[in-house]
């Protein structure tokens, strides 16, 4: 009898922690990107930060003024809504986020050299970081 009320009260606790381990659905940016080649691997320009940004969520990179920004991908701004870019932060002071790849809004940026034309409209797509 024991048993049974604790497999009822074990129960009884992961149904009112479900709601706690969904996850939030985050809608997506754009539909389409600019970038320099097919795959958005090569650098577009180099930009810095004219004011801090703390990343909302996983997608995003946090940067700081005066950071030196590496842009591989403009994404196609859509009605109503900012445009970003995504990059990834140089700079030996900032060793721990160099090579992290995240969205910015442009706003907040100055592109100090532009390396290549971004000419190439590519779709955005979800990537499953599970499989390789």
């Amino acid at each position: 009898m024991t048993r049974r009320i604790y497999l009822v009260a074990l129960l009884l606790c992961l149904g009112l922690m479900r709601p706690l381990v969904t996850g939030i659905f985050m809608d997506k940016l754009a539909s389409k990107k600019l970038c320099a080649d097919d795959n958005c691997v090569y650098t577009i320009s180099l930009a810095r930060a004219e004011e801090d940004y703390n990343a909302p969520d996983c997608r995003f990179i946090n940067i700081k003024k005066g950071q030196l920004i590496y842009v591989y991908s403009k994404l196609v701004k859509e009605k109503d809504s900012a445009e970003y870019w995504a990059g990834s932060v140089y700079g030996e002071q900032y060793e721990d986020h160099m090579g992290t790849v995240g969205y910015f809004p442009s706003s907040l940026v100055s592109e100090q050299h532009v390396y290549q034309e971004a000419n190439k409209t590519v779709p955005t797509t979800v990537r499953n970081l599970q499989k390789p």
